[in-house]
This record gives C-alpha cells, sequence and structure tokens, in this order.
C-alpha cells in the first residue's frame, strides 16, 4: 500500500483561491484540469464525500464514464463542470437511430439541460483500441452526430461532442519522433478520418488518453525518468531534438500530443484542436512496474497542473490551452489487470491523501510536505514469480475461488497444467495452494509477454522475488525442476 501523504497546514488565503478556482465554470476554449472519476471500488466513499475530495484537490471539473444521474446532480451541487460518457455498448443503436438518440439525451441528460458547468459529452471511451468490436468502429461518428443533434435539439447546444482515443491509435504507439506520429492503417479511414472531419466541423476537441509512464517504462534505457515527469533535468538538461521539424522538447507529455498532433495533419486535419481525457502517474504497482511509486505519482501531477496552467502549450502548438483531466480521483480495488490499474488514485477509498496536489496548478511546489523517497525507480534485477496469494501460515483464503482460476488458466492451454495432474512431476505436494502456484507462475510466464497476461488472477495471486522451491518459501516446497522456467 502506498503511503499517505502527511498534512500540512497552508494559508487560508490559499484554501479560498483554489476553492475558487475550482467553482470557475469550465470554459470550452480555455484551459481547466478535472478529475476523472471511477467507481470500480467496493468502499468508495458516498458521492457527496468523493466530490468533496475532488474540489479539495483543486479539480474544475469531474469526468464520469457513465451517465449516472445520482453523481451528475452530486457535481453540479458542488459547482464543478461534468462530463457524463455515453458507453460503449451503446453505439450501435445510437448510430442507427435519431430516436434512439433523441430517447438516450431525454432519458439521461435533459435533467441537467440548464447546467452551464455541463459543457462535454464523451461518445464511447477509448473505442478504437478494441479490435474485438470492430463493428462499433464505423458507428462511432454516427453514433456521435446523433447525439448532438439531440443535444441541439433540447436546448444543450453549448454541449461540444466528443470520444476519447488512446496512444494506442497510433502506429506502434510511436512517439519517436514526434513528427512520425501516424494513425493506425485499420482506424484511419473507416473512423479517424470522420472523426476528426466531425470534431473540425463542430469546433470540438479530440481528446486523448497520454500517459508518459508507459511511454517512459517501456523505452527507460532511453528516456530520462525527469523528462517523463515533466521535471527539470540535471545540468545541460535533457531536450529531445525532433530532426524532421528542428522542434526541441523538454518534457514528454508534449512530446506525445505533437506526435497525436501530427498524427492529425496526416489524416488530412491539423487544425482539429486537442485535449487530454486521461493523464497521470500510478503511486503503486507490481514489482516488475518500476517507477510506480508516490514521489513519482506527486511530482508528475503537480508538474502536470503546473505546466497546463502556464498556457505554454506545446512546441508544436504554443499557447495552446487545452481542457484536461488526470486520472484518478481514488484507487479502485475492483480494477483487474496488472497492480498499476488499482494505483491511480489522488486519494484512498478512506478520504485520506495519497499525497497533497493542487489541480488548479497555483500552489508554490515548496508548500507542499516532503514525499516518500522512490525505491523502485529501476527494474527489479532478479526473477520473479508469481504465486498464490496466502496468510502467514501459508494458506489460502478461498480455495473455491481460487480452484475456478486454476481452472480457468488451465483452459487457455491444453498441457499447461499437466504437471499438477495426477502422475505429474509437480503433482506433489498435493495442496490447493501448491498447484495454484504452480499453474499461475506457469501461466504467467507463458503468456504476460504474449498477450499481457498479468499476476492478477482476480486479486488471488502475487508477484514474489522468493524462489517457491527454496526453503525458506512459505509453501510446502517443490523440485526446482517445476519452476525451472519462471
Amino acid at each position: 500500500m502506498a503511503m499517505a501523504a502527511s498534512s500540512l497546514v497552508v494559508p487560508l488565503s490559499f484554501v479560498f483561491l483554489t476553492i475558487a478556482a475550482a467553482a470557475t465554470p469550465a470554459s470550452d476554449t480555455g484551459h481547466f484540469l478535472g478529475i476523472s472519476y471511477g467507481t470500480l471500488g467496493d468502499d468508495l466513499p458516498p458521492p457527496h464525500r468523493a466530490l468533496e475530495l475532488a474540489r479539495s484537490a483543486g479539480a474544475a471539473a469531474v469526468r464520469f464514464y457513465d451517465s449516472n444521474a445520482t453523481l451528475l446532480a452530486a457535481a453540479a451541487s458542488f459547482s464543478l463542470g461534468v462530463v457524463p460518457g455515453v458507453p460503449n455498448e451503446l453505439l450501435i443503436s445510437l448510430a442507427a437511430s435519431q430516436r434512439a438518440a433523441d430517447a438516450w439525451i431525454v432519458s439521461t441528460l435533459l435533467p441537467f439541460r440548464r447546467n452551464r458547468r455541463f459543457r462535454y459529452l464523451f461518445v464511447g471511451n477509448e473505442v478504437l483500441s478494441d479490435p474485438t468490436t470492430k463493428d462499433r468502429w464505423s458507428r462511432l461518428v454516427p453514433a456521435m452526430a446523433n447525439l448532438r443533434r439531440a443535444l441541439r435539439r433540447y436546448g444543450m447546444r453549448r454541449v461540444k461532442v466528443s470520444t476519447t482515443l488512446g496512444m494506442d491509435a497510433l502506429v506502434g504507439q510511436n512517439v519517436f519522433p514526434p513528427s512520425a506520429g501516424v494513425f493506425r492503417p485499420d482506424i484511419v479511414d473507416v473512423a479517424v478520418r470522420p472523426l476528426l472531419a466531425f470534431l473540425h466541423r463542430t469546433d470540438s476537441y479530440l481528446f486523448v488518453d497520454a500517459y508518459t509512464y508507459f511511454t517512459w517504462s517501456a523505452n527507460h534505457t532511453i528516456v530520462p525518468l525527469t523528462y517523463a515527469l515533466l521535471e527539470p533535468s540535471p545540468a545541460p538538461g535533457y531536450q529531445y531534438h525532433d530532426p524532421a521539424t528542428g522542434l526541441s522538447y523538454t518534457n514528454l507529455l508534449d512530446h506525445m500530443l505533437d506526435t497525436v498532433v501530427a498524427a492529425m495533419c496526416r489524416a488530412g486535419h491539423c487544425g482539429v484542436r486537442l485535449a487530454l481525457a486521461e493523464t497521470g502517474w500510478p503511486n503503486a504497482g507490481d514489482l516488475d512496474q518500476f517507477g510506480a511509486n508516490v514521489r513519482n505519482a506527486a511530482t508528475y501531477n503537480r508538474n502536470v497542473a503546473r505546466h497546463l496552467a502556464s498556457g505554454a502549450g506545446t512546441p508544436r502548438r504554443p499557447g495552446m490551452r487545452m481542457p484536461a483531466f488526470v486520472f484518478a480521483l481514488f484507487n479502485e480495488d475492483l480494477k483487474g489487470g496488472p497492480g498499476t490499474e488499482r494505483h491511480w488514485g489522488l486519494f484512498y477509498p478512506n478520504g485520506s491523501a495519497v499525497y497533497e496536489v493542487d489541480l488548479t496548478g497555483r500552489r508554490p511546489a515548496a508548500s507542499y510536505p516532503p514525499l516518500p523517497p522512490a525505491t523502485n525507480d529501476l527494474p527489479s534485477p532478479g526473477k520473479l514469480w508469481c504465486v498464490v496469494r496466502t496468510d502467514r501460515r501459508g494458506a489460502v483464503a478461498n480455495e473455491t475461488a481460487v480452484r475456478e482460476q486454476v481452472a480457468a488458466a488451465c483452459a487457455d492451454e491444453a498441457t499447461l497444467c499437466d504437471p499438477v495432474r495426477l502422475g505429474g512431476e509437480c503433482h506433489l505436494p498435493n495442496t490447493v495452494a501448491a498447484h495454484a502456484s504452480y499453474v499461475f507462475s506457469a501461466h504467467w510466464n507463458k503468456f504476460s509477454k504474449q498477450y499481457g497476461g498479468w499476476c492478477y488472477f482476480r486479486g488471488l495471486a502475487v508477484e514474489t522475488t522468493a524462489d517457491p522451491s527454496e526453503p525458506f518459501f512459505r509453501l510446502p516446497l517443490f523440485s526446482a525442476s517445476c519452476f525451472r522456467n519462471s
């Protein structure tokens, strides 16, 4: 668990300034920094308390991943900008029927039509990132167009309609150099060009999810951590020079945003405005997710807030001001995937701050309390294993759930679990914990590099540096050969 930042008494004048800034209506032509409010946690506070926390962090707006009426009403009562979302699964029906789009607007958003802080509607979330739902790609823009017509029909002409794109919309997610940015050929004609034309015609923004953490961790041997954190580099200072444009970059966020600009230009729509739907840095993660810690997360989000508030823009678009959202309000324990997925929050579910941050970008850096040291900024030097999560006695908490996850893992590969079946070389010791550790480790070893498999198994697995075949490991001993490939 990441350490919570200690409290700090700040001048009342600063507190009033922060609250006033957070309460300022979000403009569709200027900068504001809001926060994404995910709800995939089993112990999150009620909406009223959650939005108090968002406002205390200086958020000017809150982005939701659906259009929950309770959450929208609560945000409006706090004078926060609101950005609701349309779930991906509704795109096909909304694209097919103007009547369906009208009905969705009436039933979902009409009660908030007089809220002047309702300025954006996100239609779908990273729709073009999922190759298993290609049938939605061509329906994205028709759905957006139908919803925009419905908004105008019902008196919400001020609301800009957009969607969100991940960096995987670029070929190979390549950002080196920024001028080489290009959209994937499988989406550019079917969805991207129509999308950019729609955004240009309606004077809306393309909202992208840009996480320097992932780009840095994938390129950490050539990209300094300071560049990813928007920190000044030690003298003489690191800069990235784009040989094609002659532009120089001092931070990875500008670098990534200009890569998207280059891709838009290649698609024939250089003038579309750009904004940030998600950015942030994880405050913790798995053992192999180096750089995910409280110190880096606080440093990144504080620097992003100051950078965006400065209005400096990017080298390719100097002076660019944009709406932006930090991800996320809370650590969300019900999310799957790697450990970082559950550790993006500014707050723990109990309401305590993971670290202090001012999203208005106005708080002086010297006024923050000291941060805990970063202890994992380099990749783990030793081997890792994926084993079942156990208590101090080596027992699993829920044998039924563990057996289910073992069965699911075995189904992914016909021979994966043969060694722990009766007569197999790793059948003994014949315990749920021992077999699960073998299966989880074998599955993780085989699939993690192929398609991003994680040592998670619905929270029943954990990474360890302790070799399961060594005597100090808590589980009953395997022979060393059982973990030779882990």
